[in-house]
């Protein structure tokens, strides 16, 4: 980055916006024909015939959908309360990738929402949710953790979909300038008159950062209602205290691994090697790693207390969930999410590119599957003998979780070809401001100071 000139970054941003080839659109028809195939078709005949299509019974009345909000949700943290935080530190690595963490952080948060739809069974009753006088006198009940879930997920997407659109309002104006035709048009709409004068900056600036202060409590406080909903519950393994840092911790974890996945493929096919160096995933390296033995620490505090609680529920509910029939699930989990990410102890692994990936997919495997484990180990293993049973997902349910991975993929690549990917100005905040001073040929220059 030490060669780039402002021209440079302007170019390079704006050529990720205009220049579209032939890979970009495979990309995005296939990631919507999985879309359709795999999320919405399985929904309809889900519809159709009824939520008894899913593989969910009785004991087992949450499955995979549930497990899917959980895990949209947490991978919807790292990338808005990561950008908050390194914000509020003035932290310069942050600059080049936090536009696409935010974006992850967006996308993820209408997922989450879609899987809440799809696993109610009969969407078209939502407005139900909502208070407003009605004959039938409907009302929601306010202290439930489902209607907290409802009020913190629409105020965290609130508060991240107004924080993206007002860090880009300057990008917008910079590619206002560089393009023509209808993108121009949208581009004058987007970028809300901006002038760049001394008022509107000091303005964005002090919104933003207001925002970032704002966000960051908000952000802690959905993981933690999404755990109540879990532990607020008297059910075996579920009824537990540690529950709302736990599931922040794998939010963040998860969120962190989500960030290196998508920084490794902007790198890779948008062209933006100068910018997203081996600096960032050095960083996004050594967090993971400090996630990953906070996270390893508590896994093993859940494990004691319910081995010190002596009581056979919570014993028998924990040697179902370590030796039973989901074992395999369990120690998995345990590889990808605590064994694993020892390896980012070296920096030779951390500014490795390709291992990064695998390791933060593996991650997110294991995060996936502690969500399912939450879940299912918890349900299938009630008080009595008799509340016993067995959850397996359904044809129906895998078809739609592979949906909601395309259905991501298709809102993000979307994003890239309307949003800039890397802030242009943030970037410009990092590099050696210009020195102008004439050539020989009396031709002014612009040259980065020494």
């Amino acid at each position: 980055m030490d060669k780039l000139q402002y021209a440079d970054v302007n170019r390079d941003v704006v050529r990720s916006l205009v220049e579209t080839g032939p890979r970009y659109y495979t990309a995005l028809f296939i990631a919507i024909g999985v879309t359709l195939a795999c999320f919405f078709f399985p929904w309809f005949y889900q519809l159709y015939y009824g939520i008894g299509a899913a593989g969910m019974n009785h004991p087992a009345v949450w499955g995979t959908y549930l497990a899917s909000f959980i895990f949209w949700i947490g991978l919807s943290h790292s990338g808005t309360l990561l950008s908050c935080v390194l914000h509020l530190t003035n932290s310069e690595w942050r600059k080049a990738m936090y536009r696409s963490a935010e974006a992850m952080t967006l996308f993820s948060l209408m997922v989450a929402a879609t899987m809440v739809l799809v696993h109610v069974g009969r969407p078209w009753f939502v407005h139900w949710t909502m208070p407003y006088p009605n004959q039938m006198e409907l009302w929601p009940n306010f202290r439930s953790p489902l209607l907290f879930d409802v009020m913190a997920v629409a105020t965290y997407l609130t508060g991240s979909s107004i924080f993206i659109y007002m860090g880009a309002i300057p990008d917008f104006a910079a590619v206002r300038d560089r393009t023509s035709g209808w993108r121009r048009h949208m581009y004058v709409l987007l970028s809300l008159g901006w002038r760049g004068t001394d008022k509107q900056w000091h303005r964005l600036g002090w919104a933003y950062t207001f925002l970032a202060v704002l966000i960051i409590p908000l952000a802690v406080s959905v993981h933690s209602i999404v755990s109540w909903d879990f532990a607020m519950s008297i059910v075996p393994a579920l009824h537990q205290t540690i529950f709302a840092p736990y599931f922040v911790v794998g939010a963040i974890y998860s969120g962190t691994a989500g960030i290196v996945t998508v920084m490794f493929v902007l790198r890779k096919y948008m062209n933006f090697e100068q910018y997203i160096t081996r600096v960032h995933f050095d960083n996004l390296g050594k967090l993971m790693l400090v996630l990953s033995l906070i996270w390893t620490y508590i896994n093993i505090l859940e494990v004691f207390t319910g081995w010190y609680s002596g009581t056979s529920t919570e014993l028998e509910a924990m040697k179902y969930k370590m030796f039973g029939y989901y074992a395999p699930l369990y120690w998995e989990m345990i590889a990808f999410c605590a064994v694993a990410p020892l390896l980012l102890i070296s920096k030779r692994f951390r500014t490795s590119f390709v291992p990064m990936l695998i390791l933060s997919v593996a991650v997110n495997i294991g995060m996936y599957t502690e969500r399912f484990l939450i879940v299912t180990t918890s349900l299938s293993r009630q008080y009595l003998p008799d509340a016993w049973g067995l959850y397996v997902p359904s044809l129906v349910e895998v078809s739609i979780l592979i949906g909601s991975l395309a259905l991501f993929t298709t809102l993000f690549l979307i994003f890239v070809k309307i949003f800039p990917s890397v802030s242009i100005y943030e970037v410009k905040e990092t590099m050696a401001t210009p020195n102008r001073r004439p050539s020989e040929e009396g031709v002014p220059q612009w040259q980065p100071t020494s």
